[in-house]
């Protein structure tokens, strides 16, 4: 007991059973999401096709990691990161609808490769490794819609309940935190909520269809965990304002347009490509994993 008072402050502090990553926070949070939508929403997906995912995502990365250590003439063997590929594959295992294991696969495949195979330097930074500029999870997604016949989004499957969006905007925000990411998510949803509100209001629309329109627990994840991903995102925070408006307008051009359900991930993909140019255009330190001390406020996934 005389130790209590030392141990017990550690115990309970943030981070002290998920670890100083922000990727353990991640995985169980997405965890935590994927086992809800499976207990509650009745989802066509299958453990098979979740560990299909969780199988394929691993095995891709170690193959490419090990591929690209072996190009480079690296002599020392740099440990597997297996964080990566597991919250890829739980995004897809959120947000992507498959009929069959090899579709799943086709679209893990897709998104861990894009990380070794489209990648861009900004000038002036030979001393770093190349940066992937596309989300791969979101890149793994049009890859299935583009290639195969039985992938597909459904936006409406967390439906609109007030809980799961206050459940996702509690844990989300946490996991943001760490990240430091806040900007992002806050750009993407002040800007598309303002272009969904000014819609409203010129069809004369009551505030009911505003909010049905933003509660989709889809839009909510993407805004929290896709879009907000440090290593593919513009390193600025003014760029990544930037950055996420152009989403949120592209997004709202799809939807309601072009009258495309999906418009969010179509609009992060097209877009992707910007970040090389944004972080050219505003040089800023490139984000990099790390671990820092407890009582760090924000903390790297």
């Amino acid at each position: 007991m005389a130790n209590f008072e030392t141990w017990m402050p550690r115990l309970i502090a943030p981070g002290a059973w998920l670890g100083q990553d922000a990727r353990d926070w991640q995985i169980a949070f997405l965890s935590m999401f994927l086992l809800l939508g499976l207990t509650t929403r009745a989802w066509t997906l299958s453990p098979e096709v979740v560990g299909g995912a969780i199988a394929t995502s691993l095995l891709t990365q170690y193959l490419c990691q090990t591929l690209s250590s072996l190009a480079s003439n690296r002599v020392a063997k740099t440990s597997f990161n297996w964080r990566s590929p597991l919250i890829t594959a739980l995004g897809l295992s959120l947000l992507l609808r498959v009929d069959s294991v090899g579709t799943m696969a086709i679209a893990a495949i897709a998104a861990i490769s894009s990380k070794f195979l489209l990648r861009w330097n900004t000038p002036g930074s030979a001393s770093t490794p190349p940066k992937h500029f596309f989300n791969p999870a979101n890149f793994g997604i049009i890859t299935a819609l583009l290639l195969t016949a039985d992938a597909r989004i459904s936006p409406g499957q967390w439906g609109a309940e007030f809980w799961y969006g206050a459940l996702f905007l509690a844990l989300g925000g946490l996991v943001l935190r760490r990240v430091g990411r806040w900007d992002t998510t806050v750009a993407f949803l002040v800007s598309y909520a303002g272009l969904e509100a000014g819609r409203n209001l010129w069809l004369g629309w009551t505030g009911d269809v505003l909010l049905h329109r933003l509660s989709s627990g889809s839009l909510l994840l993407f805004a929290l965990f896709m879009v907000t991903d440090p290593r593919s995102i513009p390193n600025h925070s003014g760029a990544r304002m930037l950055w996420a408006g152009a989403i949120a307008l592209l997004t709202f051009i799809l939807r309601n347009v072009y009258f495309q359900s999906d418009a969010v991930f179509w609009a992060l993909f097209i877009l992707a490509p910007l970040t090389p140019l944004l972080d050219w255009l505003f040089p800023k330190d490139r984000f990099e994993w790390h671990l820092p001390r407890l009582s760090s406020v924000e903390v790297s996934s």
